[in-house]
């Protein structure tokens, strides 16, 4: 841990992120439709401020918990705007809770820096990295949002989402369709510029081999919607597994070398 690394304006900004979101988290219940939906903007908005003050603020560090606070800002990026089409979808509590959660952690273990001789390319790679993260979260929130909705459905009750279970599944796979074109990207990059980017070529490790059984499992996945027509709970399945596996190529690696292992790299 390196509580210490935090600056008085980054702790200011995290416990305030923490707050805003525990508010739509703990009583979501008793506020009204549109006092919820402030409080959580306000959250993101935090979130936010956190996230630009770590790149340009303090001296910028990267890591597992960072990464995941990215995710989570890009997954209720991806919620604000599809409030706007879907007013009566139904997810603030869970991803109140995700959101605190990943700013809270990125606050005890902010990462390490990033090293003054790295590639000028490097923030790109890591953009496409957090963007596919994002994107594919997202698809995860939205296959959780189904299996919900289809459980509601088949007990006879109000499936609760906000929006059509055709819908959702649709946004589901085009979440995923996204998620593995930037993760194709972001592996291409890796091996082709792995020596410029990181100072070293492209190695066999615990995150190639990961990242790699992720890129199988979504490419399987597509494939199978495409050509035989996958849905339902086996095609949830799949997207969770690959999800799994990509959490463990970087966030899981990272995880372990800086937390057990107590190393950067």
């Amino acid at each position: 841990m390196i509580l210490s690394g935090a600056s008085p304006l980054s702790w200011l900004l995290t416990l305030a992120a923490a707050a805003a979101y525990a508010v739509p988290a703990a009583i979501a219940a008793r506020l009204g439709v549109a006092a919820a939906r402030n409080a959580l903007v306000a959250a993101w908005l935090l979130h936010g401020a956190v996230l630009v003050w770590g790149l340009w603020g303090d001296s910028p560090r990267f890591g597992f918990a960072p990464a995941l606070s990215m995710t989570a800002w890009l997954v209720l990026t991806v919620y604000a705007v599809e409030q706007q089409l879907f007013p009566r979808m139904r997810a603030r509590w869970m991803l109140a809770i995700f959101g605190a959660a990943a700013v809270l952690l990125a606050l005890v273990f902010p990462g390490t820096p990033l090293p003054q001789t790295a590639s000028a390319w490097l923030p790109l790679h890591l953009a496409l990295g957090i963007a596919c993260y994002g994107l594919l979260a997202a698809a995860v929130v939205h296959a959780w949002l189904m299996t919900r909705a289809e459980h509601h459905i088949r007990q006879g009750e109000d499936p609760h989402s906000g929006i059509p279970l055709l819908t959702l599944e649709r946004l589901t796979f085009r979440f995923v369709g996204a998620g593995f074109v930037l993760l194709t990207a972001t592996l291409l990059a890796g091996w082709w510029f792995g020596e410029s980017l990181y100072g070293k070529a492209w190695r066999w490790d615990h995150k190639a081999v990961f990242s790699l059984l992720s890129w199988l499992t979504f490419a399987t996945l597509l494939l199978g919607r495409w050509r035989f027509g996958w849905r339902g709970r086996n095609a949830v399945r799949v997207l969770y597994a690959g999800a799994a596996l990509l959490l463990l190529a970087y966030a899981g690696s990272r995880f372990v070398l800086e937390v057990v292992l107590g190393r950067s790299a």
